[in-house]
This record gives C-alpha cells, sequence and structure tokens, in this order.
C-alpha cells in the first residue's frame, strides 16, 4: 500500500503531461490550419464587399441571411437553419447639420444621427446650442435655462483607461439615454461628442433608448476635432444650429439569425459560438461584426477539416439585430430554454478583428479557475488574458440561463476608432490577426469541448 501511495501521484503527474503534450499539439494542429488555409479572410471581404453595412431590416440584411446560410454549409455543418426573429426597422435617410456664429455663414460639419432617434421630418430645426459639460451639471440646470434650446455635450473618452472599452462605457450615457434628459428640460434637440478614442474628425453613430415619459427629440453626433471646435467658440460667442434629418422608425420586420452545428458525437448538450450578422448603415460592418461572424463559422470549418471528434453539439450563431435590439440573441435563448437545450458555454467575438489577448468570462470560480489551468497551453499563441469578466451581447441571454459565457478579447487600442463609423471597412483589419483569433476561440472551444 505505502509504493502506491508514493506511485499514484507519479503516474497521474505522468497522465497530466501527456495530456498537456496531447492538447499542445492539438492546438498547434489549430493553429497550423487556420493561419495557413483559413477562410475567415475571404469570406469577411465577401461579405463586406459584396454586400456591405447591413442594418436589420434591410435588404442588404436579408441578402448576408443567404450568405451566411451558404458559409455554415460549406464549413462543412451537419445541419444549417433560419430562426425567426421580429426586428425594429430604423431607416437614417438625408441628414444635414449646419453651424453659424455671429455675422458668419452657415458651416456644414461633419455628423450622424444616432441610431433609433426621432429626425426632423424632413424640416430645419434651428436653434441655440448650449455647451453643458455633463448630465449631471444638466440636471442642476434650470428648465428656463434649456428649453428650446440644443444642448451640446462634449463628453471625452478617459484616456487613461487602458482598456478603450472601459472608456466607451464610461462615455456611453451620453450617446445611450441623454436625449431625454435633455427633453425632460425642455430641449429641442442633442449634439454629442462621438464616442471614440481618436482625435480625428469621424462621427460614431450607436443606439440610442428614449424615456417614453419624455418627448423623442432628435440626437446628433459629431467627430471630435468638430466637436472640441465647437466647445471653444461657445466660450466666446453664441452659435446657433440648422438640423434637417429623416431618420426615424419604420415598425417592425421578420428577419433570421442564421444557425449551423456539428452534431455532439457523445450527447447533445451544445457550446454555441457567434457572432452578430447585422452592423449600422454605414461604413462595411467589417469589425463590427463581419470578424466576429467569420471566425465563428472558421472554428466550424477547422473542427470539421480536423477531423476533431466533438463531444458536444458545436453551434455556430449568426445573431440578427444586436445594433439596435438584441432581438435575436433574445430570441436565442428563448427557444433554447423552450426546447430544454443543455448550455454548457456560449462563446462570443464582437471587439473587432484585431490581435487576440484573451478571453472575457462570466463564470463561476470554479469553472474560471480550470480556464485560466489552460493557460499555459494558450500562451505560445498570445493569449494570456483570463481576468476579464465580460461576455458579447448576443450570449448575455445564455448566461441568464445559468450558462457560462465569454467573449474573445482582441487588443483593443484601435476598436473604438472604427466602431460605428463610415471607417469599418475590411482594409481595416488584418489577415493574421483575423485568424489569430479565429485560432483561439477554436482552441477554446476544443479544451471546453473535451473538458466538460
Amino acid at each position: 500500500m505505502k509504493k502506491f501511495t508514493i506511485l499514484l501521484p507519479l503516474f497521474l503527474g505522468g497522465l497530466f503531461f501527456a495530456q498537456t503534450k496531447a492538447d499542445s499539439l492539438e492546438f498547434k494542429k489549430i493553429s497550423d490550419e487556420i493561419l495557413t488555409n483559413g477562410q475567415a479572410y475571404n469570406n469577411l471581404h465577401q461579405l463586406t464587399k459584396d454586400i456591405g453595412h447591413r442594418l436589420s431590416g434591410s435588404e442588404a440584411y436579408e441578402k448576408a441571411t443567404k450568405w451566411a446560410y451558404e458559409k455554415l454549409k460549406e464549413a462543412g455543418a451537419d445541419k444549417v437553419w433560419y430562426q425567426d426573429v421580429m426586428v425594429p426597422v430604423w431607416e437614417r435617410g438625408k441628414e444635414s447639420l449646419q453651424i453659424k456664429s455671429g455675422k458668419n455663414s452657415w458651416k456644414s460639419l461633419n455628423m450622424l444621427s444616432i441610431g433609433n432617434t426621432e429626425g426632423t421630418g424632413g424640416k430645419d430645426l434651428e436653434g441655440e446650442i448650449i455647451y453643458v459639460k455633463s448630465l449631471e451639471d444638466l440636471d442642476k440646470m434650470n428648465e428656463a435655462d434649456v428649453k428650446g434650446k440644443i444642448v451640446f455635450f462634449n463628453y471625452p473618452f478617459n484616456q487613461t483607461f487602458i482598456s478603450t472599452g472601459q472608456a466607451y462605457g464610461d462615455a456611453g450615457k451620453y450617446r445611450f439615454s441623454a436625449a431625454s434628459h435633455v427633453a425632460a428640460k425642455g430641449g429641442k434637440a442633442m449634439i454629442i461628442r462621438s464616442l471614440s478614442s481618436a482625435f480625428d474628425d469621424v462621427p460614431h453613430t450607436g443606439t440610442q433608448t428614449y424615456d417614453t415619459k419624455y418627448a423623442k427629440i432628435p440626437a446628433v453626433c459629431i467627430g471630435v476635432k468638430s466637436a472640441d471646435e465647437l466647445e471653444n467658440t461657445l466660450k466666446t460667442q453664441k452659435v446657433f444650429a440648422k438640423l434637417n434629418s429623416n431618420c426615424g422608425m419604420k415598425g417592425e420586420k421578420l428577419t433570421h439569425s442564421v444557425i449551423g452545428e456539428l452534431t455532439g458525437k457523445k450527447d447533445q448538450s451544445v457550446i454555441a459560438v457567434g457572432g452578430h450578422l447585422d452592423s449600422w448603415d454605414v461604413g462595411e460592418g467589417a469589425s463590427d461584426d463581419g470578424a466576429g461572424v467569420v471566425q465563428s463559422i472558421e472554428v466550424l470549418r477547422t473542427f470539421k477539416k480536423l477531423n476533431i471528434p466533438n463531444n458536444h453539439t458545436i453551434r455556430v450563431i449568426c445573431f440578427a439585430n444586436e445594433e439596435n435590439g438584441a432581438r435575436g440573441a433574445a430570441k436565442y435563448a428563448e427557444v433554447a430554454k423552450e426546447k430544454n437545450e443543455k448550455h454548457i458555454f456560449g462563446l462570443e467575438s464582437d471587439s473587432g478583428g484585431f490581435a487576440p489577448r484573451g478571453f472575457g468570462l462570466v463564470m463561476n470560480d470554479e469553472k474560471r479557475n480550470e480556464v485560466k489551468s489552460w493557460s499555459a497551453l494558450f500562451f505560445p499563441y498570445g493569449i494570456y488574458d483570463f481576468s476579464k469578466k465580460y461576455a458579447g451581447t448576443d450570449v448575455e441571454p445564455l448566461g441568464d440561463l445559468g450558462t457560462p459565457t465569454g467573449e474573445l478579447a482582441p487588443d483593443s487600442a484601435r476598436y473604438f476608432d472604427i466602431h460605428h463609423t463610415n471607417e469599418d471597412t475590411f482594409e481595416k483589419v488584418n489577415r493574421r490577426e483575423l485568424l489569430s483569433g479565429a485560432s483561439a476561440m477554436t482552441q477554446l472551444i476544443y479544451m471546453i469541448d473535451k473538458n466538460w
């Protein structure tokens, strides 16, 4: 018995080493296949150049669903299907913003209406601009000082935050909900500084949610350079604006998420991986989130190509409507609950196609520590950060059902320079970075499929 007790740890240690070595070899096979033969970059070129931007409810989005269906079949999915989703339809239309100070003539500013907002109905809306430093300052102001004015916020990204996502979250309230605060004080429109880490003059759109207790006033964003210039002008003189926009909601429409899967060899519990197929109606939706869609399809393709015997069902979801409603995510989780499907993990890529650095994880400490125990396998591929505690918007509803979730965490430095802009194009994506992200996702799903 004493001899057995001494030898047991040696046996277990040898077994662990053998398993680790086998996993290391599998990681290398996955990386070699994707970096050499990966189709994600070519697929992204098709999605962005043949279809382009694709807001839910648009004709372009319908083309994208057909494209995704065929790509999942090509990747080797055992089954591909559409999932019905009712989505809000928002249209931008023509829009313009001009400002005037003193005896100067009207000057046009590069601008974008914020998504899901109501415009001016194609009529000129004119008014004096007042600069308000923060929402807290607005709340302290008298209604008489705001009524009939166009309120301008110039709240910048906090450059001291290492993660630009943290800065986005900090500044986000000015785009997400500030218009209703302005309306509550009697303001007639709102202008904000774009949510951007850059110092250029590119406007960034995104979604806005109105408080139904107040008027739905127009809300637009301008580039960082224009915002700073406007603030400086307002320090010395009055500035007036002329806004004309045709944007607005156009009801709802039936569309689809697109789903493909490899059936599990041992059981039917699901590992979900995906990105959102829709994008804003500017640029090409390459980083947000064409990259996540093609990376997720690449996971399935690689499992099939390398003949990796997946224990669980690996399911790729190209989610509808993340940008202005998250209806696709809600519907997917609703159906999964109705069918009593067991999901053991949900992973999303929705932070751009930049070089991968780690994974955000939302799960209990036991699962988190298990994932961290695999870090030595990931480190040679530049994946080292498992500390973040967040997951993608589209897998969050699965988390509400008790499923561990996560998100690929690429280098964040450049993402919010192009996020929700005309600059979000295929040319901004580097092939090797994109494929490296797909490789890391495949490696993580391989480990979870094997061990959970």
